[in-house]
Order: structure tokens, then C-alpha cells, then sequence
């Protein structure tokens, strides 16, 4: 299984100094943060001891959200990775969380919370010393370069336990208990970025026939949404999936084949759903999204 993300020559050397430079600044890795709102980032004013003129804020947080159950293939793999990349910037937050159903020792869980600082303006820079600045800059260049270091350890470790022989997918349960933490996000804007197959498979409802995608009434489907009160608040958050509609078979040399009509409800379905829980669905990809996030 390969995830990776494109380091320059300057990030592996850094990355190359290993457990000492991390715990020098502060890096905490993704197995202490399970469950926990902690930042896996030193934070760089405190570091380098130099006052903050304004609160702390975030200008973009990522969520991002595996379903353990969807059998994501090496290509796709490396999609999800592509996606996020360009959004872990000075200012960002990064949100990672796994799940699938509540059974066979796997639940709802997030492995990692990561915030990069932002840049100083020029007038705080010329408010502080030079060497106070020096270390303040080498913290931001850690960051940077920790957050992707991070992001692998978090993907790999996920992917890693991911099996298509789940008996459930609690997808919209599993839904439901996160956008609580995208909706509590503080950030300026929120994008939930969506690893899954998007067929539920619970005590709710099942969008599987006979080993493959069935093609849902809306309708009636999203009835049973609103007796089990399911939908959430996503605050506002941009969603985009990639890997609607992925199934086991899909591995094997002769997938399963779905139809416009199936997938166009499929799609329907969670443009209704994201809606009700004040989100938008930006892009739905059937399994990949054709082009990058904005």
C-alpha cells in the first residue's frame, strides 16, 4: 500500500532528524491525539516566547473522513492524498477521522488534530527580536513539514485497517457524530473531505442488493432519515466524496457494473441529506473526484 505526499528535498532532511527534532518542537504523534481535540503542532508563538497581537484563528479546516468499510485501491489511495496536500498551509487546521460500524471492535474515532500557525504580519514582525524571530520561523517551517508527516502516519494507520468483510456501515450515524466537531470548528471555512462508498448498511436502511449497489427510492429513503433523526449540522461545511459507490468487487478484474440511474440516486439521496444538515455537496465523485477541491 503506498500514500504519500511530495516532499521537497528540504522536508526530508528535516523529517530525516526524527523523534528528537519532534519532540524538540512539540510534535505529538497521532496515536497519542485518538479521541482528542490536542493540536499535534508545536504552537510557534509559544516556542519561540513572542506574544500573540490577536487571537489565534483558523482560516481553513479539513476534515477528513475515512470509511473503514470502502476497499480503496493504491489509486485512490493516492487521490485522497493529492487532495489534501495543497490544502495543509500556514493558517490551516487539519481534521482526520476513521469509521465504519459500531461492531467488531471498530467505531467512530479521529486520529488526528493538526493547526499550522500563520504567518506574523510585518508590523509584529518588526515588534520582535531577531532571534526570537529566527526561532519563530524555523517553528513554521516544522510545522509545514510535521503536518505532512502526520497526515501519512494518520492515512497509512487507517487504510492500513480498512476490510471489506465489516458486516455493517453506519454511515449516516457515523455522520451524525462528526459534523458535531465540524460544526464546533472555529475556522472561516469548513471543507469535509469524504472517503467513502456512501452505502449504508445498517439497522436503518441497506443501498446493496444482491452484492451490489440497489438503485434507492429517494424518497422513501430519506423517510427513514428523518424517523431516526439522523440528519446533522455541518455548520456550513463544503463536502466532497470520493468513492461513492466503490464495492469488494470492484478489486476483482470483473467489477460490478451500476448504472446512471443508480448512481444518479445515490447522489441524489446525499444532496438532500448534506442539505438538511446545512452543508453543501461540492463534489461527488463515482469513485473519484475529477478535479481538485477549491
Amino acid at each position: 500500500m503506498t500514500v504519500s505526499f511530495s516532499f521537497g528535498r528540504r522536508t526530508a532532511r528535516l523529517l530525516s532528524m526524527g523523534l528528537a527534532a519532534g519532540l524538540a518542537f512539540g510534535l505529538t504523534s497521532t496515536a497519542a491525539l485518538a479521541n482528542t481535540g490536542n493540536n499535534a503542532l508545536p504552537d510557534c508563538y509559544q516556542f519561540a516566547q513572542i506574544k500573540r497581537q490577536t487571537p489565534a484563528s483558523v482560516q481553513t479546516e479539513l476534515f477528513v473522513v475515512i470509511d473503514q468499510t470502502t476497499p480503496f485501491n493504491s489509486e485512490l489511495r493516492q487521490s485522497l492524498a493529492q487532495q489534501i496536500g495543497p490544502l495543509l498551509s500556514p493558517g490551516n487546521a487539519l481534521s482526520v477521522f476513521a469509521f465504519s460500524a459500531y461492531t467488531q471492535g471498530y467505531y467512530t474515532r479521529r486520529l488526528l488534530h493538526a493547526r499550522m500557525d500563520a504567518p506574523m504580519s510585518a508590523d509584529a514582525r518588526d515588534d520582535a527580536g531577531k532571534a526570537l524571530l529566527q526561532k519563530f520561523d524555523q517553528c513554521l517551517v516544522f510545522q509545514k513539514q510535521g503536518i505532512h508527516k502526520l497526515t501519512q502516519e494518520a492515512l497509512v494507520k487507517i487504510l492500513s485497517q480498512a476490510s471489506s468483510s465489516i458486516a455493517k456501515s453506519d454511515v449516516l450515524g457515523s455522520l451524525k457524530d462528526i459534523s458535531t466537531q465540524v460544526q464546533a470548528s472555529p475556522a472561516q471555512r469548513k471543507i469535509v473531505l469524504l472517503a467513502s462508498d456512501m452505502l449504508e448498511n445498517s439497522s436503518v436502511s441497506s443501498f446493496y442488493s444482491s452484492k451490489a449497489v440497489r438503485k434507492i427510492d429517494v424518497a422513501t429513503e430519506w423517510k427513514k432519515v428523518e424517523s431516526n433523526q439522523l440528519t446533522a449540522d455541518f455548520g456550513g461545511a463544503q463536502i466532497y466524496v470520493l468513492g461513492a459507490g466503490l464495492i469488494d468487487s470492484d478489486t476483482q478484474k470483473n467489477g460490478v457494473y451500476r448504472d446512471p440511474q443508480t448512481m444518479n440516486a445515490l447522489r441524489a439521496f446525499w444532496e438532500q441529506y448534506f442539505t438538511a444538515s446545512h452543508a453543501k455537496l461540492a463534489g461527488f465523485g463515482t469513485p473519484d473526484l475529477l478535479g481538485k477541491i477549491q
